[in-house]
């Protein structure tokens, strides 16, 4: 079961977040954080996977601070656009909306955070600032490596594509770097690769993150 609900940061801002919720108890919650594409078909399909996994899962529309309801393709366009709201977002107040996205979900049991792109970074933002996660997992993020002096407070793991024009193998390297205990994986892939929808997308890479991803998230929602 699918819906779009609303929640109130600490500032007071209001915004939508879409819900997806399993069959019979969830094993837990994730937080699925967006590209800079908003809360489009690939997201809500995350959570509707996620779901079908055994999590209620849930996306806060990050933009709605800047544009209300926005969503995207992949087109060079829906890229400029995109780029252009993130430069308009004040990123402490996503975190802020992060934030209220887990209290809410916290009810359900432990809670961890997916993230792609845009999303990726945050998480990983979110879990170095954070303690009420159980864990974080960031598909290429292309700011980690700029806060790569920040380490997470929880469990955390990340996903790279080796042929990311974006992120390059040496910015990767900076985050080993400076965090040599955190799991990084790479593929040979680029950027967006876990997304159907894109001409990016590379099928065996994306199932052998995801296969990653949920034992992680299963291995720290227990207990």
């Amino acid at each position: 079961m699918s819906n779009w609900i609303e929640l109130s940061a600490s500032d007071q801002h209001r915004f939508k977040a879409y819900l997806a919720e399993p069959e019979g108890t969830p094993k837990g919650a994730i937080v699925v954080l967006q590209e800079i594409f908003g809360v489009n078909k690939h997201i809500r399909t995350v959570c509707d996977r996620l779901a079908g996994e055994g999590y209620v899962a849930a996306a806060p529309a990050l933009f709605d601070r800047v544009e209300r309801d926005y969503e995207a393709g992949y087109e060079p366009e829906d890229v400029k656009r995109g780029r252009d709201l993130v430069l308009r977002v004040d990123l402490a107040r996503s975190l802020d909306d992060i934030d209220a996205t887990v209290a809410h979900l916290k009810p359900q049991g432990p809670v961890s955070i997916i993230g792609f792109c845009l999303g990726g970074s945050l998480a990983f933002k979110f879990a170095a600032r954070s303690e009420n996660i159980a864990c974080a997992v960031g598909y290429y993020g292309g700011r980690i490596p700029d806060w790569a002096d920040e380490t997470p407070r929880c469990p955390t793991i990340l996903h790279f594509g080796e042929e990311d024009a974006a992120i390059p193998m040496d910015k990767v390297d900076i985050v080993r770097q400076k965090q040599p205990e955190l799991p990084i994986y790479t593929y040979p892939a680029g950027h967006g690769f876990n997304c159907d929808l894109r001409g990016s997308y590379e099928p065996e890479s994306a199932a052998l993150a995801w296969k990653r991803t949920m034992a992680f998230i299963e291995d720290n929602s227990r207990g």
